[in-house]
């Protein structure tokens, strides 16, 4: 877990910057060869480490640009842009109609997933990884808050209660995973726990815990295999009671992402990630950072563990920027 605990750090430390950028969120001038200023952005777990990468590699073509990066939650993201309090939103749900109303305007950047995550040690592992979870069990454990056992579950005499964890603040996994369910994230029991890292933490401490992480919180980018502690429960999708060969693609980051983008994992809660901006952007540091994104940052997005666009979303994205 010593990436996430570089994350959280990362994140106190981002935070503490915003604060002391926001209340001078400006962009400075531009001559015609060099980018000059600062970009804020806030918003989403789910996307946060990869716009962090992007941040790192467009300031090493243009050092006189600043990019502050901030995670919170996609609501906080969404609330921070249209308050304007940051030129940029990390967004990792669908963009509602009533915040278009407001002024938001996106563009896509790239698309991962949500997980249903366990403890390594579960008391049944064994009839997890072989038969899987169905929806429909995954919807009563997560939206009904009856208390059951794992025993129960997979029709072993195992007594342990299952302890559901859920996402406290407001975020696009748990729309994303409540969606998955045909609810809202409001609908969602468990106990509350606070950002991706928090719920890997606390499933990774209770050997009867179950939660929902996105893909780059439950897999680590150097090894591209599950962080210690930590197992997938894996979705049986055509709900036949066993995992068959082809639901069975969570061995490692890589397996999992190409599952995604063939969508053979479903959608929800596999989904788009967003940038978002208070009206169509005309900031020239913002069109270039999106710019390089979608052409040049590419490259970038199968490193850091996410799935690429298609090549004729991406065009459409870039058409969106003209």
């Amino acid at each position: 877990m010593k990436t996430l605990h570089f994350l959280s750090l990362a994140l106190i430390s981002a935070t503490l910057t915003l604060q002391v950028s926001c209340s001078n969120n400006t962009t400075e001038t531009t001559d015609k060869n060099k980018l000059s200023g600062n970009i804020s952005i806030s918003g989403a777990f789910a996307l946060y480490p990869m716009v962090v990468k992007w941040a790192e590699e467009f300031q090493k073509l243009n050092p006189d640009v600043r990019i502050d990066v901030s995670a919170g939650g996609a609501g906080k993201g969404m609330t921070d842009v249209l308050q304007d309090m940051v030129d940029v939103a990390m967004i990792s749900r669908e963009i509602k109609e009533e915040e278009i109303q407001k002024g938001a305007w996106f563009i896509a950047v790239t698309k991962d997933a949500v997980l249903p995550v366990i403890n390594s040690s579960n008391p049944v592992l064994a009839e997890i990884q072989k038969n899987g979870i169905t929806k429909s069990q995954l919807s009563t454990l997560f939206t009904e808050g009856k208390k059951t056992t794992w025993g129960k579950l997979y029709n072993t005499k195992d007594k342990s209660n299952i302890n559901v964890f859920n996402r406290s603040d407001a975020c696009g996994a748990g729309e994303m995973w409540a969606k998955f369910f045909g609810k809202k994230q409001e609908d969602l029991a468990g106990t509350g726990v606070f950002g991706d890292p928090g719920i890997a933490e606390a499933v990774k401490n209770d050997v009867n815990g179950i939660g929902y992480n996105n893909v780059i919180y439950a897999y680590d980018l150097k090894s591209r295999v599950l962080y210690p502690g930590l197992a997938i429960i894996p979705i049986d999708l055509n709900e036949n009671g066993v995992l068959d060969p082809e639901e069975n693609f969570y061995q490692n980051l890589d397996s999992i992402t190409n599952a995604i983008r063939t969508n053979r994992y479903p959608s929800p809660p596999a989904r788009e990630l967003f940038m978002v901006t208070k009206g169509k952007t005309f900031n020239p540091i913002v069109l270039a950072f999106y710019n390089w994104i979608l052409t040049d940052g590419q490259k970038f997005i199968d490193e850091g563990g996410y799935v690429k666009l298609t090549d004729e979303n991406i065009k459409s994205q870039i058409e969106k920027l003209k």
